[in-house]
């Protein structure tokens, strides 16, 4: 999943050893790392939160993560990461390429979120283009019957590092006040046809837009009114 991972990653046989390295640099960093939700939807239920490949980590702030089931794939860099993020309390449902593997790991997806428990897609991933909604977890949403809660990670803080690969990957680097912005639930209709689905897709694509819009805005506001907690 992500580019920088593979210079950990040069023996296969030592991918657990090289989960470990990672989860203890996430864990290292979590020291330095503010994360605030703003705008978390409470009464949402069950529900597909949509990020950016990019802004995968922002899982990482989400709440309840012994309920949330994030979508990794098979890939190498992915299974150190499907290690990182199991360690860090989260289930984990594994992509893999082909129609078959991505039929099995859209159906573990439904089924979790008829059991009441929430998913986590990176809707531009895992290969891009960047910043383009795809329709998988349209599919997923509306076969589970919940919607699409879309979030976006933001810090002006220098310390949040944009990586040069396809996806421009985002991870804080010591101090850094972040927050994790929420759209309103976009729902779907369960009867509706691929003209609607397109709709619903375009919907995602359009909040995704928004709230990098108001990112800056809301950065501010939380920092204003003191709520940064550790």
């Amino acid at each position: 999943m992500i580019n920088i991972f593979k210079l950990f990653d040069k023996n296969r046989d030592n991918r657990a050893k090289f989960t470990e390295i990672v989860y203890r640099i996430f864990k290292f960093q979590e020291f330095f790392t503010d994360i605030q939700n703003v705008n978390f939807p409470e009464n949402a239920g069950p529900c597909v939160y949509a990020m950016w490949h990019a802004h995968q980590c922002c899982v990482h702030g989400l709440p309840d993560r012994a309920n949330c089931n994030v979508l990794v794939s098979r890939s190498r860099d992915g299974q150190i990461i499907a290690g990182v993020v199991e360690r860090w309390g989260f289930k984990v449902i594994h992509g893999s390429k082909g129609k078959k593997g991505s039929v099995e790991a859209t159906m573990q997806m439904i089924h979790a979120l008829k059991n009441g428990e929430c998913c986590a897609i990176m809707v531009d991933g895992p290969k891009g283009p960047a910043r383009v909604v795809k329709d998988g977890a349209i599919r997923v949403a509306k076969n589970a019957g919940v919607p699409i809660v879309p979030v976006y990670w933001y810090s002006p803080n220098p310390t949040f590092l944009k990586f040069p690969s396809w996806d421009e990957f985002r991870l804080p680097f010591l101090w850094t006040k972040l927050i994790n912005i929420y759209g309103e639930p976009i729902y779907i209709d369960p009867n509706g046809d691929k003209e609607h689905d397109e709709q619903v897709r375009l919907k995602v694509q359009h909040s995704l837009e928004e709230l990098e819009k108001q990112a800056p805005e809301a950065h501010k506001g939380v920092f204003r009114f003191g709520l940064w907690k550790k």
